[in-house]
């Protein structure tokens, strides 16, 4: 890194919070070195408190761009010049590129999620989905399933502050793609289980499993599951969530976030540099096997 870094370097960045367990930095750096581009890639601690100003330093400063994590995502969009139209659909952004001083947000997430699934060779594309969340990841997730082919989406979140935008989420997919959507409330376990119960794949596209959640799931007990079911989860570390762990007991094929992570990261990279991330290579470097 140190025979890298010159008076011409450009910052890109991350901000979230908790981040010192991403393995961000580690896969961008490696890849701007593969590939002898001159930027560095870092972590920063920020939430909503500090979301405004840390967007008005990173335009100061001329960052080339940066990556959003939860809990920014679905706040950030305010403080930008333009959005993509995925991301305003979305109403979520996980991505921003600095043109000059013009910045523009964008979401891979979904992108992400929906390339590790082929990689895995999971084929959702026509058949029935149910996924908890509402938040920035969550909602890419069933935007770009929807807009993909996946055939019903049935999505569960709690009644708090996400609610609302559960709600814009399914009416937007049943409007605007063939996808038939429906919302239920998480706390009704009944209609959890005959949802997952039909369902191809099941998702987690919330936090739960990551600090400070660590340990728990958003399923009550293993009973919600079967061996037939594949289960996915946002969360990459850790590695194996309590669900995944739950789900492996039971026989599910399985998939954490990693592969996820890897495919918006790969979108992002080409955004801000014009060149395509060498995906087997960031296989190798982050372990990842499909």
């Amino acid at each position: 890194m140190a025979e890298r870094i010159t008076g011409h370097t450009e910052l890109i960045g991350l901000i979230a919070t908790p981040i010192r367990h991403s393995k961000s930095p580690t896969m961008h750096n490696e890849a701007f070195a593969k590939l002898g581009l001159d930027y560095a890639y870092l972590a920063f601690e920020v939430g909503n408190e500090q979301l405004e100003d840390a967007v008005k330093g990173f335009k100061a400063l001329g960052v080339r761009g940066w990556n959003v994590s939860m809990p920014n995502k679905t706040v950030i969009g305010k403080y930008l010049d333009h959005l993509s139209p995925a991301a305003e659909l979305c109403g979520a952004v996980n991505t921003v590129v600095n043109d000059h001083g013009v910045l523009t947000g964008h979401i891979t997430d979904g992108i992400g999620y929906m390339r590790a699934l082929k990689d895995n060779n999971i084929d959702v594309i026509g058949k029935k989905m149910t996924i908890v969340g509402a938040g920035g990841a969550a909602t890419a997730i069933e935007i770009q399933a929807a807009l993909d082919g996946v055939k019903e989406l049935s999505v569960f979140n709690r009644k708090d502050e996400f609610w609302e935008r559960a709600q814009q989420n399914v009416k937007n997919i049943n409007e605007k793609t063939n996808c038939k959507a429906t919302l239920y409330d998480l706390a009704d376990t009944e209609s959890l289980r005959r949802e997952i119960a039909d369902s191809y794949l099941f998702a987690n596209a919330t936090g739960v499993g990551m600090k400070p959640l660590e340990g728990q799931m958003v399923i009550p007990d293993a009973s919600f599951l079967r061996p037939e079911l594949i289960v996915t989860d946002v969360v990459y570390m850790p590695e194996k969530t309590k669900l995944l762990e739950v789900a492996e007991s039971v026989g599910c094929k399985n998939m954490n976030g990693m592969g996820m992570m890897l495919y918006q990261g790969a979108a992002a990279f080409e955004m801000w540099t014009g060149k395509e991330m060498p995906i087997e290579y960031m296989k190798e470097i982050l372990n990842i096997h499909f």
